[in-house]
């Protein structure tokens, strides 16, 4: 076997503590805030928390042209130094591969989706890879394309992991291509996981999924000299009290303005004076004025579903503030999760509400894991939502595991990140 100068990271999409504790080799970690996807691969790739590189979220407000926009991929979103600088800076060489906010980063390989919007409907799938000619060298050794659909959807499911992992070990035994450092993601976990709820057979058969994919790719590492790092992103809790709808009360509360199209309430954020930008157990409330935010804080106050109303201070005293952070940011209570609409019915749905269309709503939607009525557009019915994330809450770590010989134990997915450092910092 080669020696051991590479190391990969694996981030597994909702391996949360709760489905792998009783297996030997993997140990718990504190998540950090929020727990979801993009500010958790912010925060490892910069070791910093969500107020010190400013991905608040997976979906960010731009005020300046006031729209909000979830699942830019720039990486320029990302700020801050970044783990593997003086590495590469050492003549090493980093990849990242179905990693959020890749494109553009300042490192040696890149396979991220990337597909083409066309202008009359529809899309042309792709992925940007870098080196360019990567994507071609991948779909050969594997036989076909990536297929968004299995990615995102009703029809995601464990197909994209299969063409990942299939990718990931390519690269590791690629002479031309394999970096020392490759960041790579798992993402089909999660699906099953909001659909049925983590104490599903449908969970379990997900996860069963996983563990394979991992004894693959830990025996590849091993052959190609590579030591591992396997972590999750974030836990996934059982959905017991059901969607909250922040907009409709803001908009109950003469707040969240909408305008008419055709009978249909669309948002309007020119007007707004509040405006919720839902992300699962955590919404970032943005207002006009002063006076707007004690109106939207009394309006969400007691509101059912939420727990926790953070203004600027609050965010400050948790490492939560930031330039793109909202005015208020709610949290979930346990077991719930917040749904964007504010609308109440289909009739003044926008067109885009029943559809995948993670560019156009102004918040997430896991309703578009599911097809809805009539045929080609996707459910309105947020009662199918089984599991949600946690948020980071007490008793919802995520799970970790690696090949390296660590000198602490990471309690955090920030002791993850620094860990990730000082083994890149220890290679000559």
């Amino acid at each position: 076997m080669p020696e051991k100068r590479k190391l990969l990271v694996v981030d597994v999409a909702a391996l949360g503590w709760n489905l792998v504790s009783h297996l030997a080799g993997f140990r718990p970690a504190q998540a950090i805030f929020p727990a979801v996807t993009c500010p958790v691969q912010a925060s490892f790739r910069t070791a910093l928390p969500t107020g010190g590189h400013g991905l608040v979220a997976n979906g960010l407000f731009f005020p300046d042209v006031r729209k909000v926009l979830f699942w830019e991929q720039s990486s320029r979103l990302v700020e801050g130094p970044r783990i593997w600088e003086q590495f590469r800076a050492r003549g090493k060489k980093v990849g990242m591969m179905f990693w959020q906010q890749s494109l553009g980063e300042a490192v040696d390989l890149v396979v991220s989706p990337w597909p083409v919007h066309k202008h009359g409907g529809g899309l042309m799938q792709s992925c940007h890879t870098q080196p360019a000619v990567l994507e071609e060298r991948l779909n050969e050794h594997i036989g076909r394309p990536f297929n968004l659909m299995n990615y995102w959807g009703p029809l995601a499911n464990h197909k994209s992991s299969d063409w990942i992992v299939d990718a990931i070990c390519a690269v590791m035994e690629m002479p031309d291509f394999a970096p020392d450092l490759l960041l790579t993601y798992i993402p089909h976990l999660d699906y099953d996981l909001q659909r049925h709820g983590p104490d599903s057979p449908e969970a379990d058969k997900a996860l069963d999924l996983v563990l394979g994919y991992l004894a693959r790719i830990e025996a590849k590492a091993e052959e190609c000299g590579y030591d591992w790092l396997v972590f999750g992103d974030y836990a996934i809790e059982p959905v017991t009290g059901g969607a909250v709808f922040p907009n409709r009360r803001l908009r109950e509360a003469g707040l969240f303005a909408t305008r008419d199209v055709r009978g249909m309430a669309y948002p309007d954020f020119y007007s707004a004076r509040a405006f919720a930008v839902s992300d699962h157990g955590v919404a970032h409330v943005y207002c006009r004025d002063a006076e707007s935010v004690q109106a939207a804080r009394a309006a969400l106050t007691g509101m059912p579903g939420i727990a926790q109303i953070f203004g600027k201070e609050e965010q400050a005293a948790r490492g939560l503030a930031h330039r793109r952070s909202g005015d208020l940011i709610i949290v979930a209570e346990e077991g719930a999760w917040f749904a964007y609409p504010w609308f109440t019915g289909r009739t003044e749905a926008p067109d885009f509400a029943g559809h995948v269309d993670i560019h156009n709503k102004p918040g997430y939607d896991p309703c578009e894991l599911y097809f809805g009525w009539p045929p080609g557009t996707v459910s309105f019915n947020t009662d199918k939502i089984h599991g949600t994330h946690a948020s980071n809450r007490a008793g919802m770590e995520i799970a970790w595991a690696s090949s390296l010989k660590l000198s602490t134990v990471p309690v955090t997915q920030l002791d993850l990140a620094r860990a990730t450092q000082e083994w890149m910092n220890a290679q000559a």
